[in-house]
């Protein structure tokens, strides 16, 4: 299980729902891409790198040599990437986008709606596939440092574009413009959270046996 690699967490969940109501799921869909406003309160969620919902029918499922699937529901695939605990995105999910996951999920069996919180947990973490192999290109950096690094680098292109044509005072100038644009985007991106206290004190601890054991051998020689 690897669900979290530096500062995200990817998280995938498939529910089942009936057939005769998947049509309630495309429509809901259709909505919410024709109105995005609907959805306002997730794109206003910045920790989130990434956020999908995908209806898988029944007869789609591919045949990896385990033969032909003959399953009775269709279902419905979220998989999301996000900076920060499990709990929190959660929390912050159902806090700012209620209607909007009750709509998304209302299709699905036994959904017990996002408020209250509890049992919308309980209903998402049944339902969770852990990841088995989770790869970050940039595991020191959150979705926030992410665009910040861009904004730095549209400045520094910009900057270049006019390196040959201006004259060192010019260039200054310009340099001081955007420096000042880009001054909040030069913070430092920090550690990553820790996915478990009990996974970081068994390496503390760890790290105490192997030395201890490095200092025996060495006095067996």
């Amino acid at each position: 299980m690897s669900n979290v690699t530096g500062k995200a967490y990817g998280m995938n969940v498939i529910t089942p729902m009936k057939p005769w109501r998947t049509w309630f799921n495309r429509f809901s869909f259709m909505i919410s891409r024709s109105i995005p406003s609907s959805l306002g309160g997730l794109l206003g969620l910045r920790f989130i790198h990434f956020a999908r919902w995908a209806i898988i029918k029944r007869d789609q499922w591919p045949d990896l040599g385990q033969g032909k699937q003959q399953l009775a529901n269709d279902y419905l695939l979220f998989c999301s990437n996000f900076n920060g605990t499990w709990d929190q995105y959660i929390d912050a999910f159902a806090d700012g986008l209620p209607n909007g996951l009750d709509l998304l999920w209302y299709t699905s069996t036994k959904y017990p709606h996002s408020v209250p919180i509890t049992p919308f947990k309980n209903y998402i973490r049944a339902n969770q596939i852990d990841t088995n192999y989770y790869y970050n290109s940039v595991p020191g950096a959150a979705q926030r440092d992410v665009t910040a690094a861009l904004r730095v680098r549209e400045a520094l292109l910009k900057l270049e574009t006019n390196l040959q044509a201006s004259t060192p005072e010019q260039f200054r100038a310009l340099y001081v413009r955007y420096l000042c644009t880009v001054q909040n985007d030069l913070g430092y991106e920090g550690r990553a959270p820790v996915a478990s206290n009990d996974t970081e004190n068994a390496e503390i601890n760890r790290e105490d046996y192997l030395h201890f054991a490095g200092e025996l051998a060495t006095s067996a020689r």
